[in-house]
């Protein structure tokens, strides 16, 4: 894993700070301002004792850090020195609010991956990604706050990790960084020390000073491993936490049941102990994952946080050892959640569920329960994922130590999550996985009224189909709804900003809203005889793809028909396009229009409108 690249940097910013694209704005409030007035506090790493040492400011200083985007206020109250990025993007507030709060800032220059596009052997993109890190040494090298620089994450890729060419890119920003900015030293991310990338990184970074290691279930042993392995450069563990979903062992029907919060800490603690304290002359310190949530495996897998705020057991059991004692008030403590009969059970059934939690401080507690489908597709390396829907209606009776479920009609996965709250900022969750079985029952979709519109200016008030299905690179969409440049209809038409060079990315409309085949729905089209629409570029010469029909028959709920538009070059002015329909099982159209762009080397402009089935 470990594993957050473009798109899950984009979950896990801080006032935006760590996008996937590395992309830096012209202006910025405050922040960079302050940088240019300030000085920056000298940071080195030094041999001393027969080891590594880091020096801020010519004292002492250990790494207790965490990645994320939830309170730096409380990040700091609970031991914590040093934030993570992952990017340098409107980085000055980040580095202003560190600044006032005691805190440094691992500041990571997002570099390329290869499996989103990205080529290390085309000179002209490696020269960019070059200049975007340049620009943003020089733009934040003098805040107070800077620790080191993070060149890359991961973008050795999941194999071997030993590409010659990426190993260069990073050693030229590296040297760039020293050329630029001697009161730094550089730092290299890489996905846990399989394959090549120990060796790599010394053979072939002479101006990295610091492996950053991105590990979880090998977090115990990475230090033993990285020495085995050859490695004598210090590091810095980048990423740890509990075992990710791809390192377990799955259940029955295939999905990985998932520890609670109070089972986790255990994994902090020891991840902690082994590759810091034990590790004392090679690791520099730690920065644990993730200091917020996020939706990854599941809706709780790697969150320190709930979204309310709420600290799990892991804030706590950091607390203590950043701080050397524990918080004034410990968050509850989940000793089991079980079902009382089958976990595979027909959709309709009614599940009880029995919870077994408990406060150390003797606070009453309080218990939600929520069941959330099982996302169907999981993201690679930290990508994001879909949020699954909930069920609400699903919970027919809820007590703090029990809950009756009835579960939905769709088949499929699902997970009965318990949290549990103490009313003082503390908190504990857990879930059980849960399968409805059964053959699906594929009927037809909502006999739609013909013409049918996706968009116009009436449809967007009630839409028949939403544009929710966002792919690709999603961070670098942006999307209008209500643009008023030269519509083609109306005084509005839809207006679509594509500002990634080299990846590719795109938008579905989909019924239901955000479904990628997990539920039934759609529109019965029949009688429909073509799809058109409009559009047109900004410039002239945009190439686009238009289809409709993207899920399959992996999906649970597939589309009946599908058709495409190819590699559509367009006009500076309106043009009509027309898919046909004649001939084609238009019963259940689920994803009634979608788009995708690939890199063309700049980014694109183009306009949509009147989109309808006739």
């Amino acid at each position: 894993m470990g594993v957050h690249d473009a798109a899950m940097v984009a979950a896990l910013t801080v006032a935006g700070l760590a996008a996937a694209s590395g992309c830096l704005r012209a202006q910025e409030p405050g922040g960079a301002a302050a940088a240019a007035r300030s000085k920056p506090v000298p940071v080195r790493v030094v041999k001393q004792d027969g080891g590594y040492q880091l020096l801020r400011d010519h004292r002492p200083y250990l790494i207790k850090g965490a990645g994320g985007s939830a309170s730096l206020q409380l990040l700091r109250d609970s031991g914590g020195n040093s934030v993570r990025t992952w990017g340098a993007d409107n980085l000055g507030p980040l580095l202003d609010e560190a600044q006032k709060l005691g805190l440094t800032v691992a500041v990571g220059i997002w570099l390329g991956h290869e499996r989103h596009g990205f080529k290390y052997g085309d000179p002209a993109q490696v020269a960019e990604q070059k200049e975007r890190a340049r620009q943003a040494i020089l733009r934040y090298k003098d805040h107070p706050a800077v620790l080191l620089w993070g060149i890359g994450n991961e973008m050795e890729g999941y194999e071997k990790g030993d590409n010659p060419a990426v190993w260069k890119a990073v050693n030229d920003i590296a040297a760039l960084a020293k050329q630029l900015d001697p009161n730094h030293p550089t730092m290299t991310v890489v996905a846990e020390i399989g394959g090549e990338r120990v060796k790599s990184i010394h053979a072939l970074c002479p101006d990295i000073d610091i492996v950053g290691i991105n590990t979880y279930a090998g977090a115990a042993s990475v230090g033993q491993r990285y020495k085995a392995a050859g490695g004598v450069k210090p590091y810095v563990i980048t990423e740890f936490g509990p075992p990710g979903s791809w390192e377990m062992n799955k259940n029955a029907w295939g999905v990985v049941p998932e520890p609670s919060s109070t089972e986790k800490a255990a994994f902090y603690r020891r991840g902690w102990e082994q590759s810091v304290v034990a590790q004392k002359g090679l690791s520099l310190g730690a920065y644990a994952f993730t200091w917020g949530n996020k939706q990854e495996a599941t809706a709780t897998w790697f969150g320190m946080l709930l979204p309310d705020g709420s600290r799990l057991a892991a804030v706590d059991t950091m607390t203590e050892l950043w701080s050397g004692k524990p918080p004034a008030n410990r968050v509850p403590r989940v000793n089991g959640l079980k079902l009382r009969g089958a976990d595979q059970v027909d959709p309709g059934a009614t599940v009880q569920a029995v919870l077994d939690a408990a406060d150390p401080d003797g606070d009453p507690l309080q218990v939600q329960w929520v069941l959330q489908r099982e996302p169907k597709a999981l993201g690679v390396g930290g990508d994001a994922e879909e949020v699954p829907p909930t069920y609400p209606a699903a919970i027919v009776k809820a007590g703090p130590g029990q809950a009756e479920i009835k579960m939905p009609a769709g088949v499929g996965g699902y997970r009965l999550f318990a949290y549990v709250r103490d009313n003082k900022g503390g908190a504990a969750v857990a879930n059980v996985p849960l399968l409805a079985k059964g053959a699906v029952v594929l009927g037809p979709g909502a006999k739609a009224p013909l013409p049918l519109a996706v968009y116009d200016e009436a449809a967007r008030e009630k839409p028949a189909y939403f544009p929710t299905g966002w792919m690709g690179n999603a961070k670098a969409i942006k999307m209008d709804e209500r643009s008023t440049v030269k519509p083609h209809g109306g005084k509005t038409c839809l207006r679509f900003d594509y500002q990634d060079k080299g990846e590719w990315g795109g938008v579905v409309w989909q019924d239901p809203a955000n479904d990628w085949g997990d539920q039934p729905g759609g529109w019965d089209l029949s009688g429909a005889t073509h799809l058109t629409f409009w559009a047109r570029g900004d410039k002239g010469g945009e190439t686009v793809t238009f289809l409709f029909g993207l899920l399959g028959s992996d999906k649970t709920y597939p589309d009946t028909a599908q058709g495409k538009l190819a590699d559509v070059k367009l006009s500076d002015a309106w043009q009509q396009f027309r898919i046909p329909l004649a001939g084609k099982d238009l019963t259940r159209v689920k994803t009634g229009f979608a788009w995708t762009v690939a890199g063309s080397g700049r980014p694109i402009t183009f306009f949509l409108d009147d989109i309808r089935y006739e």
